[in-house]
């Protein structure tokens, strides 16, 4: 961890995370003004130091919509991950032990894998309506089979190793193997897929939001204040600017903390050093 929290650069996209964070919970209270109090004189006002992020085309003071929608989509992209990442680990672990239950649950898994993602949250929440929890919902949904995949994948050769016979031989049950023999194994596959899972669940919800299938008027996301400035983009560019920002910054922000994590959680994945490959390539000719 000493090591991991060293590196400058993994330090400054998380401080990125933090500051979007610290923003989304402060900057309704920074702001003297109503999220949803419209005022046709003051609409579309570009940024100044009355409303630092301008107004939106019913008046609204942009900023501390801008921290309502990062706070939603936050929500709802950690209520996603939550929500996916306890129910894949579990149906990960289960499928890499019992062989009957793999043959239902991956099928199942393979069918959701049919449908892209997009289409197929759109598809739930049309059926369910269009909500925050129908949202969570849906992602959840979507996101479950990629987490069980990849814990089943680790799981399996966890399986394998002589200490789990050994285990076995002694006598140990299937639940105190799963639970504390194989989870602790597979954490660190987990900790991974569930950075990437948060990451494309805001991009997901502010995906469905723009088309109309997310958070609904009047509550701000970041997709809908980009849907609701397509309409003005030549003319009120503050209202793409900002939500597109935010979601461009947490995105790129979360995906590079994810990468930083595997690389060091699974080192065998590292680019090997320059120093060492110009080694590599000079001993065979040394060899001759």
């Amino acid at each position: 961890m000493r090591h991991l929290f060293s590196q400058r650069k993994l330090m400054v996209w998380i401080g990125m995370v933090l500051a979007v964070i610290v923003f989304s919970l402060l900057g309704s209270w920074l702001s003297p003004y109503d999220p949803y109090a419209i005022s046709p004189l003051t609409r579309l006002k570009p940024p100044s130091f009355e409303h630092l992020f301008g107004t939106d085309n019913f008046g609204r003071d942009l900023f501390v919509r801008m921290a309502l929608a990062v706070r939603i989509s936050l929500g709802i992209g950690g209520s996603v991950t939550l929500i996916a990442g306890l129910i894949g680990l579990a149906i990960g672990l289960l499928c890499a032990w019992y062989r009957g239950l793999d043959q239902i649950l991956m099928r199942v898994c393979d069918g959701l894998f049919a449908f892209p993602s997009l289409l197929l949250a759109i598809a739930i929440v049309g059926i369910l309506g269009p909500n925050a929890g129908n949202v969570v919902l849906a992602l959840s949904l979507v996101y479950v089979p990629s987490i069980a995949r990849v814990i089943r994948a680790a799981a399996m050769v966890v399986k394998e190793k002589p200490f789990i016979d050994a285990l076995r031989v002694q006598g140990a049950g299937a639940q105190r193997i799963i639970w504390l023999h194989l989870l602790p194994n597979v954490i660190s596959p987990f900790i991974v897929q569930v950075s990437w899972v948060f990451s494309m669940a805001i991009l997901t919800e502010a995906a469905l939001s723009f088309l109309g299938s997310g958070v609904p008027a009047p509550a701000p996301s970041l997709g809908n204040l980009l849907l609701e400035g397509k309409a003005v983009i030549f003319t009120a560019w503050w209202m793409t600017f900002f939500p597109g920002g935010a979601i461009v910054l947490l995105i790129l922000s979360l995906n590079v903390i994810g990468d930083t994590l595997r690389d060091h959680i699974e080192p065998a994945l590292q680019p090997l050093p320059a120093r060492l490959l110009r080694r590599l390539k000079k001993e065979p000719q040394a060899n001759e």
